[in-house]
């Protein structure tokens, strides 16, 4: 069944969704809240819920439907960390990252894009790795280039995307790894009406602040943030008709080359945490916290095969996903992050942008 096909069955999808919504949560609520960890339920989950594509809730607490896969390997992009199951999302997205990946390659040179992360089959919280990425409108964009080969799936296990900090100093772009390039790509990815923020580390922020040369107007959609110094994060706006989406406040006017940005130079950002008097027991995140919708998108019925999920047409990868790897076991053993290039571990900051 083509892409175009599939609609219509998501439509009907879309059509049962509402129609048992009322019946199905009131027995779903009963037992959500005393269930497991809700990244425990999703990160089970190896396809997404074949509806209508909708995004429910909010950036970090919410879930998709009817998400999509990008395929493992495309003209201008080739996806990392398979074992994960994380390169679906919401159609709208997956058609930017293959868009954006083309104009990278066409517009300025750039080889093409090793993705990262993006969403689970049906996005909620994740076993390890994000807080947000819930709902198919996030996505990581790897700041090392694709190689002019296809890498074999072990690579993509393996290879550490490259952090553009200078290890010597802190918060400061290490200058024989940055380039001009790097500064195109980013704020290429920022100038699409549909990208909301693209998030980068500070260093990088203050980079493109005192060197960008070309139009100014998308660079206060790049905001800084922890960590993000081997790869970027591009958020796009709620899909038009996205009813259970919310979007993130609008970003402040102005190019943010301003105190907003000079405090992450301060030693308020990363000064150790308090030590809490008592130990403090981590709290997980059920069913029953992320939005209703999410209890029916959890339970419902999944295509027969990964590749009738599979967004466009573009080819696959040689080496196909094992099984075994979209068990939570296999998840959590693959999912580490690459740490942070010489930056002292921060404090949490309220509301980051």
């Amino acid at each position: 069944m083509g892409f175009f096909g599939r609609a219509a069955l998501r439509r009907c999808g879309s059509a049962l969704l509402a129609l048992v919504m009322g019946a199905s949560l009131l027995s779903a609520d009963a037992t959500a809240a005393d269930g497991p960890p809700a990244k425990e339920l999703f990160g089970a989950k190896a396809l997404p819920m074949q509806a209508a594509p909708a995004s429910f809730g909010f950036y970090s607490k919410g879930c998709l439907a009817g998400g999509v896969a990008i395929p493992t390997d495309g003209p201008t992009w080739q996806a990392m960390r398979l074992s994960r199951n994380r390169r679906w999302g919401h159609p709208a997205t997956i058609a930017l990252i293959e868009r954006f990946s083309h104009d990278a390659v066409e517009k300025i040179g750039w080889p093409g894009l090793l993705l990262g992360d993006i969403s689970q089959p049906r996005g909620g919280p994740m076993l390890s790795g994000h807080a947000s990425h819930q709902i198919g409108l996030d996505a990581d964009i790897w700041l090392t280039p694709m190689p002019q080969r296809t890498l074999s799936y072990q690579e993509r296990e393996t290879i550490s995307a490259t952090s553009m900090l200078d290890k010597n100093k802190f918060l400061t772009i290490d200058r024989s790894i940055w380039t001009p390039s790097h500064a195109r790509l980013i704020m290429l990815a920022a100038s699409y009406p549909e990208v909301e923020r693209v998030f980068v580390n500070p260093a990088i922020k203050k980079k493109l602040c005192d060197t960008w040369k070309g139009d100014r107007a998308a660079l206060g959609k790049v905001r800084p943030i922890y960590g993000h110094d081997y790869h970027f994060h591009i958020r796009i706006k709620c899909p038009p008709g996205s009813k259970g989406c919310k979007d993130q406040a609008s970003v402040p006017t102005g190019d943010g080359c301003d105190k907003s940005l000079a405090w992450w130079f301060t030693d308020e950002p990363w000064a150790k945490p308090k030590k809490p008097q008592k130990p403090v027991k981590p709290k997980f995140a059920t069913l029953a916290d992320l939005p209703k919708a999410c209890a029916l998108v959890l339970n419902g019925p999944a295509p027969a095969t990964e590749q009738e999920a599979t967004f466009g047409t573009a080819y696959r990868a040689p080496a196909a996903i094992p099984a075994a790897a979209t068990s939570i076991e296999a998840v959590i053993g693959a999912a580490a992050e690459e740490p942070l290039a010489n930056v002292p571990v921060p404090s949490p900051r309220p509301g980051l942008q």
